[in-house]
């Protein structure tokens, strides 16, 4: 298939889970090797770009993103007062694959989706057909090998420190605001594109009826004990895209994943920070990643 083909979205889907319901979205034929999409903390599938998982789908990918619960049009918890915890994203992903009918899928993680998608992987290899870690750091404790991993950068530690007041969650500019201040805060030697990111921001606050509840992902609790695995027990052909400019997790940490996942591909993204993978760089994890998801899943 044609890389450079545009592949049009199926209408979304609200898939039942546990006891919450799920909005996914697929992209490309069931009968191509799944790829399933995992956002990050705050994020609904929107941020996922169409343009991107449309290329992903040209080049024979069947192409899954969703929204996180107390994102979008998935299930929404009270402000403030989530009554689960990380654990239960983890299990929301394995019940997804469930309710889709796939035995295993491509997964794809970035920032929080990254570390959830490592422990998927350890816990539930035989579902994990392949994995590819964006922006993300090693979700398990190092062992005596590993260096100690650098802290977040001097000026985004101070912004930390002097935190500013939160959106009117009501007001739609307010909220897109909030997102491009955050996209800004994070963001590399790759200039923001305001105008793209105010259209994502945008879309996702008017798909999401209660947009405040995204922010209960910043308050929820770790639940089990740090795993008694390591990374050297991830079975999963694994992908490592990390910015060489990530403000959170600098370089090093998709170093370490590299390194210490047996047989991982370590992929810089130049001038990129702690984000999505901007369209500028498409061309790069793309051709990556297209090979990388090429086996049929089970």
């Amino acid at each position: 298939m044609n890389g450079t083909a545009e592949v049009r979205p199926a209408a979304e889907r609200l898939v039942r889970v546990g006891d919450v319901e799920i909005c996914t979205q697929a992209f490309g034929a069931a009968a191509d090797p799944p790829i399933l999409l995992i956002g990050g903390a705050e994020a609904s599938m929107d941020w996922w770009e169409d343009g991107f998982c449309s290329r992903l789908a040209a080049a024979g990918r069947y192409v899954v993103r969703f929204d996180t619960r107390d994102t979008g049009r998935s299930t929404t918890f009270p402000v403030g007062e989530p009554s689960y915890g990380g654990e239960d994203l983890i299990d929301d992903v394995v019940g997804l694959l469930d309710a889709l009918g796939l035995g295993s899928a491509h997964l794809v993680g970035v920032s929080m989706g990254g570390g959830m998608a490592q422990l998927i992987a350890l816990r539930h290899p035989g579902r994990v057909a392949s994995l590819t870690l964006i922006s993300t750091s090693p979700a398990t404790p190092g062992g005596p090998d590993r260096p100690e991993l650098p802290p977040m950068s001097e000026e985004l530690s101070r912004k930390f420190a002097e935190p500013q007041p939160g959106p009117d969650w009501s007001d739609r500019e307010s909220v897109i605001s909030h997102f491009l201040a955050g996209e800004r805060t994070f963001a590399g030697a790759i200039p923001v594109d305001e105008q793209r990111v105010r259209r994502v921001a945008g879309r996702a606050f008017d798909r999401s009826p209660v947009p405040a509840a995204a922010a209960n992902h910043w308050v929820l609790d770790g639940g089990k004990e740090p795993p008694a695995q390591s990374l050297g027990d991830i079975t999963a052909p694994t992908l490592v895209f990390h910015g060489t400019h990530d403000p959170l997790f600098p370089y090093a940490h998709g170093e370490a994943l590299a390194r210490e996942i047996p047989g991982a591909q370590l992929v810089p993204l130049t001038g990129m920070g702690h984000q999505m993978p901007p369209p500028e760089l498409w061309d790069a994890v793309i051709s990556a990643l297209v090979p990388h998801t090429a086996a049929a899943a089970g």
